[in-house]
């Protein structure tokens, strides 16, 4: 499993320079590339190769009168830019034929000299290196000061350079897991047999199947009024001018902040299920039709999807179970009463108790639809295993070489 380490970056003047010097090389030379594809696309002209770009965009380009400072950056980064056209128009491709699940992909466009998130990335080629005192070393910009928050577990295999809306510099570093180191930091014995069941909400961020609630931070509903008030100077400056690029930083900075503290919760609360239980049983929400409501800004500032990427990735890299129940589950209809499960039908959400015409149980609504989230992502994830372990003696027996899966078979 591959990850990312993201750390702040110290730029002096003359680093940021340089590195706007590389943003922007990286961005023509993505923009060359892709006009001589679209002129040949429409000229209807054969596809040009990836070598053939090459060869006319940097070997000849760096030739040209208006192109001789591509060689003042490094050509590793120019390389991947290349690389991000062939990506891009890979994706593209595979969307329009299915060979990628999801929402459509469009197809490539110029990128902006205007975009205020720019980045580029350094791969081994580029001789990059991170001294012993802690600097980060890249070809012709010279020595970074990292804020280094912690360590890299493994040798990073590439760095990006990033530059956000706000002015801020990462590096961001790729990184193969270590699946020991892993099983070491948190160890699966001392949580066996602990699965929780999660209830997404908006009054409670989460409601776990033991009934604890935890609390729904809402960052951005905190500063709605200082964005507001920096929203509404930032639109009064003219256009063009110094003002009005600070007014919009400063804007940037608050969502920003935002969008870290969000980040933050996001990667604690994760971490925490992850380390303390072995099986994690969650609803899976259609949060794309949801926000389509009055409740658009509230869902948004929870980061419902985001959250469960998180917890999706980390049990997969900690051996934990990690189990989607279907968005059409009654999970708040149903009586979580093992021996009950009666079906009373929707509820409006101001109900927030109700009692079983069954069985007779009072219900809270939120704790009641964590509990039959867990009972039901226990019983998809028991098929789940059945039938792959089905599919498995399936394929064995058709195999011709053996009849069984115990120890001493082969396949």
């Amino acid at each position: 499993m591959q990850l990312r380490y993201a750390f702040r970056l110290e730029p002096t003047p003359f680093q940021q320079m340089m590195l706007a010097r590389t943003f922007g090389c990286a961005r023509v030379v993505f923009n060359d590339a892709f006009a001589l594809r679209r002129a040949a696309y429409t000229a209807q002209e054969p596809w040009i190769g990836a070598g053939d770009l090459s060869k006319t965009v940097l070997t000849q380009g760096k030739k040209r009168e208006g192109r001789t400072w591509l060689g003042e950056v490094s050509s590793v980064v120019l390389q991947q830019s290349l690389r991000d056209l062939e990506s891009a128009y890979r994706a593209f491709f595979d969307s329009r034929s299915g060979k990628c699940k999801g929402p459509p992909v469009g197809v490539p466009t110029f990128k902006s000299r205007k975009d205020k998130r720019q980045a580029v990335r350094f791969t081994e080629n580029a001789r990059w290196k991170i001294t012993e005192t802690g600097r980060l070393v890249l070809p012709k910009i010279g020595e970074l000061k990292v804020r280094w928050s912690r360590t890299l577990p493994t040798v990073p295999s590439t760095v990006t350079v990033i530059k956000d809306a706000a002015g801020r510099y990462f590096a961001s570093f790729v990184i193969d897991a270590d699946p020991d180191t892993d099983a070491q930091r948190w160890p699966v014995e001392h949580i066996a047999g602990r699965e929780v069941g999660l209830d997404m909400g908006l009054t409670h961020f989460a409601v776990l199947d033991s009934g604890e609630k935890i609390a729904s931070p809402r960052f951005l509903r905190r500063v709605e009024k200082k964005l507001k008030k920096l929203q509404r100077e930032h639109a009064r400056k003219t256009k063009g001018s110094k003002n009005k690029e600070k007014s919009r930083r400063a804007l940037a900075r608050q969502h920003a902040k935002v969008a870290d503290a969000r980040h933050h919760f996001h990667h604690e609360l994760s971490s925490r299920l992850i380390r303390e239980h072995q099986a994690v049983h969650v609803e899976t929400l259609h949060v794309k039709g949801m926000v389509r409501g009055r409740l658009a800004k509230s869902i948004h500032d929870a980061g419902w999807s985001s959250f469960l990427n998180m917890l999706e990735y980390k049990a997969a890299r900690y051996g934990r179970v990690f189990q989607r129940v279907g968005r059409m589950f009654p999970s708040s209809q149903r009586c979580s009463n093992p021996d009950c499960h009666r079906i009373d039908g929707p509820k409006p959400l101001s109900i927030r108790t109700w009692t079983c015409q069954g069985c007779g149980t009072v219900h809270d609504r939120d704790t009641n639809a964590a509990d039959n989230t867990l009972q039901e992502g226990r019983r998809l994830y028991t098929l789940k295993v059945a039938e792959g372990h089905h599919g498995d003696l399936k394929r064995l027996r058709s195999d011709g070489k053996t009849r069984g899966t115990g120890p001493g078979t082969t396949r």
